[in-house]
């Protein structure tokens, strides 16, 4: 090691291992961390609440349990951060909304209490757009985040704070969560690896919750994690998907299954559909193909069955149940912005209505079971996140022609929650 202030550019599952051999202390990390907060969160505003005393508590208790001999978690002190849509224990879940602001959370949501038995220790809350419905971070009660990489660009949303945390070097993992891109999109525009784990993998639910969420939310809503190492990713879903029995949607399945036959084959889409992509990021999905090829994967330019109606599937279902049930408290709470934003994605779909919605879900089934018959030619399918670099901040409320820009080049990201899929 070159001193402490470096420790903070190492992934999660080094600084694990550092700890549990007592080469560097629980607090020695932590400070390191908290250092790095203090030098770049005044620029960035990725955390929203900082956590630094609990965290050198925690920190201290957790080099005691090492002294000790305790038996101790893969995440043994390693720094995470949470996102506020997400109830952690006497902290607000304010979910980027100034009215909400006093909504404290009487217990942790299964996910934080999993990274916590893990060993993790929590460093800070991070921002997301009011209502966390935006691919952009910025709401009236804590302000913008910005993107370490370029700050004139989105960091993503709405998991934007946990994407510019870790790509800062604020915490090797920031938790995020996902129902239209809001892990991927944020670890595609900060340069990190980004998790949504299949349907009922992580079990989800804050128990600050008076009402049931959509059934479509349900449907297609996951947690995950954003890392800078593949490594890293691994070891918080591992820590993530513990049971729980507050979320009947958590599924006992393990996450090691027998291996796919070789060679691996990997479908490549680098135009979804035929639509244009930008070519820096047609080139970036070629390179990766160039990369698997090397590495001993089958590449073949092969599209999965109806892409685009089942990307259309995600607005099918989600306009007149997720979008539909937010509108009411979005008029009533919401920052300009969110308002803005969502009455252009409103103007850009009709509503189905009851049985439309109804419509959908049989097809979901259908579309769902060809692609599983695809998968079991093709495990893995290579397809651009977006197809646009990181959109210049705010973009998504300067007018629908720029809203609508915004959504054909998202559109990639829609199938998967649309299925459910990791």
């Amino acid at each position: 090691m070159s001193g402490g202030e470096e420790l903070w550019r190492l992934d999660g599952i080094e600084l694990a291992a550092l700890m549990r051999t007592r080469q560097v202390s629980c607090v020695e990390v932590m400070q390191a961390h908290i250092d790095r907060i203090h030098a770049t969160n005044p620029k960035y505003n990725a955390i929203v609440l900082s956590l630094e005393e609990s965290a050198l508590a925690e920190a201290n208790a957790a080099d005691a349990a090492v002294a000790r001999g305790d038996e101790i978690g893969a995440l043994h002190g390693v720094p995470v951060t949470t996102k506020v849509n997400t109830d952690q224990i006497g902290l607000p879940n304010d979910n980027g909304v100034v009215a909400f602001k006093e909504v404290i959370a009487p217990d942790d949501s299964p996910q934080i209490r999993n990274l916590k038995k893990a060993g993790a220790i929590v460093v800070g809350r991070t921002n997301t757009p009011a209502f966390s419905m935006r691919w952009f971070t910025e709401n009236d009660l804590h302000g913008a985040t910005l993107n370490p990489w370029n700050v004139a660009h989105t960091p993503g949303g709405s998991s934007g704070g946990a994407s510019a945390s870790v790509a800062a070097g604020m915490a090797p993992i920031g938790h995020g969560n996902d129902i239209a891109g809001s892990v991927r999109y944020p670890a595609y525009c900060c340069g990190l690896v980004g998790l949504r784990p299949t349907h009922g993998r992580i079990p989800a639910w804050n128990p600050s919750a008076n009402v049931s969420r959509p059934i479509s939310a349900q449907l297609m809503s996951t947690q995950g994690p954003l890392t800078r190492s593949v490594r890293d990713a691994r070891a918080a879903l591992i820590a993530m998907s513990a049971r729980d029995v507050n979320d009947p949607k958590w599924v006992d399945v393990p996450l090691v299954g027998p291996p796919p036959a070789r060679p691996i084959k990997v479908a490549l889409v680098d135009e979804p559909a035929g639509r244009p992509v930008n070519p820096e990021v047609k080139a970036a999905i070629q390179a990766a193909a160039k990369w698997l090829d090397s590495a001993g994967y089958e590449i073949e330019a092969v599209e999965p069955p109806e892409l685009e109606a089942v990307t259309e599937l995600w607005s099918r279902l989600g306009m007149d149940d997720v979008i539909a049930s937010l509108v009411p408290a979005i008029d009533k709470y919401g920052d300009e912005a969110i308002k803005v934003a969502v009455g252009y994605w409103q103007s850009g779909f009709e509503s189905q209505g009851a049985q439309g919605v109804l419509d959908a879900l049989v097809d979901r089934e259908q579309y769902l079971r060809l692609w599983q018959l695809f998968f079991e030619d093709y495990p893995l399918i290579l397809m651009p996140s977006s197809a646009e670099p990181a959109f210049p901040n705010n973009l998504d409320i300067q007018g629908q022609d720029d809203y609508e820009r915004i959504w054909h080049a998202q559109w990639p990201q829609l199938a998967i929650p649309a299925l459910g899929l990791p």
